[in-house]
């Protein structure tokens, strides 16, 4: 079994409840009442079903050691008790990043854009967890998937730190955005 390999299913079954589907750019997901996160492939779509997104984990492609390691230094890890809530956020970018090389893909995506300094802001807060889905080929719909979570009273911290991020010029390159909120019932 590969760890690094994630899928999320939208459908009926699964531990999160799902309260908003939201495209932000772009054409949006089925509406679905549920959304499992299975760390493995899910071969076939299970029964009731309506979609599922496919990512990987992988190594940290546009920070530097600093950064990095301020990042593991401050970040929460995922699955706290107190995070019932959750966002999944897939995200493709145009053409144009992807022709971009990877000194000018940085200087946007921090240099200019600020992305890690402004999530840094918000930890220990929010957790999160990057998931590459172009790594895995064409047919994929999302460049990547970040799966993030936080306590019910750090949601408008989270939206902050969303409006932040896409008012970058990084965000001038999204072309599909979709915003999935999702709270854990208690049990």
């Amino acid at each position: 079994m590969n760890d690094r390999f994630f899928t999320f299913v939208g459908g009926e079954i699964g531990p999160w409840r799902v309260v908003e589907i939201k495209p932000v750019i772009g054409e949006s997901l089925a509406d679905v009442k549920r959304l499992n996160v299975v760390n493995g492939a899910v071969p076939v779509e299970p029964d009731a079903a309506k979609w599922l997104l496919r990512g990987v984990t992988s190594n940290e492609r546009y920070v530097t050691r600093p950064e990095k390691n301020q990042l593991v230094a401050k970040q929460s890890v995922l699955g706290r008790r107190e995070a019932t809530c959750a966002a999944l956020i897939p995200i493709r970018k145009n053409a144009s990043w992807w022709s971009l090389a990877q000194d000018e893909r940085r200087r946007i995506f921090e240099e200019s854009s600020n992305h890690v300094k402004t999530g840094l802001e918000y930890l220990p807060a929010v957790a999160r967890r990057l998931h590459h889905c172009r790594d895995l080929g064409e047919d994929e719909p999302f460049d990547f998937l970040t799966w993030f979570d936080y306590a019910s009273s750090d949601s408008a911290a989270f939206n902050e730190m969303l409006t932040k991020l896409r008012a970058s010029e990084e965000w001038m390159y999204v072309e599909r955005e979709i915003d999935i909120r999702v709270v854990r019932d208690e049990v």
